[in-house]
């Protein structure tokens, strides 16, 4: 089942802490999330994930977005504290 995937312990954690970086930072989750993916050098695209036009405008609004280094330290410490929260 494609679902049992994230039904481990650290994914409600991990997801809370992104969260709340994105929200500090004044930004959606999905945002942060866009704008982060660019930033990976081996990302050639990033696939979104609207399902109305609400989200869709978020999602393309994100292209703009640019995230700060103390954001960019911020997540980076989320993902060493749970590197893989759904293995």
């Amino acid at each position: 089942n494609f679902g049992q995937r994230y039904a481990k312990p650290n994914v409600p954690a991990a997801g809370k802490e992104y969260a709340r970086i994105a929200m500090e930072a004044g930004i959606s989750p999905a945002t942060m999330a866009l704008a982060f993916a660019r930033t990976r050098w081996f990302n050639t695209s990033v696939i979104l994930g609207a399902t109305n036009p609400d989200q869709l405008k978020e999602n393309l609004d994100s292209v703009e977005t640019v995230l700060s280094a103390e954001v960019l330290e911020k997540i980076e410490g989320v993902h060493k504290q749970y590197p893989n929260p759904a293995p």
